[in-house]
């Protein structure tokens, strides 16, 4: 029972952190009530990598692909 009480107060903080995340630092505000969260939040936000034009062209899902040289 114990175990169980615990991963859900777990899941719920990371819940809560996440909801944090998309209503502030995700949206370039700073967070109110705790600035430091919010600064540690932008950072990390900052380092976690984007998708460029070219990988776009990769991972576009709408059959509209031009067909590489090793293909024809």
């Amino acid at each position: 029972m114990v175990p169980i009480v615990v991963v859900m107060a777990l899941i719920l903080v990371l819940a809560g952190l996440v909801a944090v995340y998309v209503a502030y630092p995700h949206r370039g505000e700073r967070m109110p009530a705790t600035p430091w969260l919010g600064e540690a939040m932008a950072k990390a936000a900052d380092a976690a990598p984007l998708i460029e034009e070219e990988d776009e062209r990769l991972f576009d899902l709408t059959g509209e692909y031009e067909e590489s040289d090793r293909r024809r």
